[in-house]
């Protein structure tokens, strides 16, 4: 008989990542520290971002594309005059710069930067190229010319000039936006260089920063007996900033096995308007949420049941 590995626990961790660690390496902490067999996280953060990480236990890993698809937002500190390799700090400098501009110069290049743009990522990414990671190519000194992707930008705003050097900015975007490239162009934009000094992320989805809990805390809390569930976020809570629709519990079984409803039947009960990233709206039975679905041509059908 096969062996379970791990404790077949659901719900949402929102860990407060350090400095230094990687998120996979901040996964198989608290997976260990909670021996859960299964999690995942809804967003990676560099190895030199402190910040919101979102880890998904057991059902939750279900809700994590919806998790990835929402706002996140950022602080990142841009250090002028030096560009690295890796665009941040832990990376080499390749060329300096004494042009330091002021915040006016700043100010008016943002603009290019709101709204749907194109973004070249940095080279130390985990993008794949002919089947090779751009990071690995990047440190066997070949780096790829990576394509520029679409990135959309809904606020870059300066927040803070500390000095001549330095400039702290606020950043609220969708998924797979690079902070380290905005730093980057930003600099670019303004006739001189730099790279990320420090970055923080302080919004994914619907968690904030009154969600996030510090890995010691974790740590400290299980240090005889595994964590507590009692830590976790229920699954559902990945999915509150969805529109809601409301079913009966006849309705609700319909769903869960596959059947689709009229939307005729369900006049009055619609919302407004459901998730512009994808379509959906959170269908609720009460209090519980029973998943996922995609209203469309007269029916509402199953996305993703819970």
């Amino acid at each position: 008989m096969r062996r379970r590995r791990g404790r077949p626990i659901d719900g949402w961790l929102i860990v407060d990542k350090p400095s230094g660690m990687t998120s996979t390496q901040v996964v198989g902490r608290v997976r260990y520290l909670f021996d859960a067999c299964k999690a995942g996280h809804g967003g990676t953060l560099d190895p030199l971002a402190t910040g919101l990480l979102p880890i998904a236990f057991g059902a939750a890993t279900k809700t994590v594309p919806y998790v990835m698809d929402g706002t996140k937002r950022y602080h990142f500190t841009l250090r002028i005059g030096e560009a690295r390799d890796s665009d941040d700090a832990d990376g080499t400098v390749t060329e300096t710069s004494d042009v330091r501009p002021d915040n006016a110069a700043f100010e008016a290049a943002l603009a290019a930067f709101r709204g749907d743009i194109m973004q070249v990522p940095p080279v130390f990414s985990a993008l794949k190229v002919g089947g090779k990671r751009s990071y690995d190519m990047a440190r066997e000194g070949r780096p790829p010319e990576l394509p520029p992707r679409p990135a959309r930008i809904d606020r870059f705003e300066l927040i803070a000039r500390p000095d001549a050097d330095t400039a702290i900015f606020e950043v609220e975007s969708g998924k797979g936006v690079y902070m380290r490239s905005l730093a980057r162009d930003i600099a670019r934009a303004c006739g001189t260089v730099g790279h990320v000094a420090a970055l923080r992320r302080l919004q994914v989805g619907p968690f904030g920063e009154s969600d996030a809990i510090m890995l010691d805390k974790i740590v400290a809390s299980a240090d005889n007996a595994p964590a507590s569930p009692d830590l976790l976020l229920p699954v559902a809570t990945a999915l509150d900033d969805i529109p809601a629709l409301a079913v009966t519990p006849e309705e609700a079984d319909s769903l869960s096995h596959g059947q689709a409803l009229s939307l005729l039947d369900l006049m009055g009960r619609i919302p407004d308007a459901v998730d512009p990233r994808s379509g959906v709206v959170r269908v609720m039975d009460g209090a519980r949420v029973v998943g996922l679905c995609r209203p469309a041509d007269g029916w509402l059908r199953p996305v993703r049941m819970l």
